[in-house]
């Protein structure tokens, strides 16, 4: 997966799209002086290419009661391939879990997870530590106030 050579034209395609991906192709062609047929296809090179991956909407967690953000960091003893796999399965699957990686330094894995509050959070980690052995240490920090947050990847 190597870096894509992207010219003016395309950053700046998907720079629109980031901020609003409802604008319309008249809009993105008229912005890059393109008329709409050249530019549609330089979005579908840039799906077919995987650079644009998905349009989603993004939801305002607060609105929905969603404002317990939670970043939770995992030892582990376990290193076998088998317990990896169970491991990156069942933690996938918790609708809690915003964020995944596995870290390299002091802890095995990070994840971020949002509830709706304490109480929600605490279900959420016995959840967790019950629903697969082998884990040897969580510690779990949590965020005070979001200072930025962006979907944005920086062009």
């Amino acid at each position: 997966m190597g870096k894509h050579e992207l010219d003016k034209v395309d950053t700046t395609l998907l720079s629109l799209l980031q901020k609003d991906c409802t604008v319309s192709l008249q809009e993105l062609a008229d912005a890059v002086n393109l008329t709409t047929t050249p530019c549609w296809k330089r979005l579908k090179r840039l799906e077919e290419e995987g650079i644009l991956e998905k349009k989603v909407a993004l939801l305002n967690p607060e609105k929905l009661g969603l404002s317990f953000n939670a970043f939770v960091l995992i030892k582990t003893s376990n290193h076998s391939q088998e317990w990896y796999n169970r491991f990156v399965d069942t933690v996938s699957d918790f609708p809690e879990v915003m964020e995944f990686y596995r870290m390299a330094g002091e802890y095995d894995y990070m994840m971020k997870v949002l509830a709706e509050d304490m109480k929600a959070f605490d279900g959420f980690y016995k959840k967790l530590v019950n629903s697969i052995d082998g884990i040897s240490n969580v510690t779990s920090t949590f965020a005070m106030e979001p200072l930025k947050y962006t979907t944005e990847l920086p062009l």
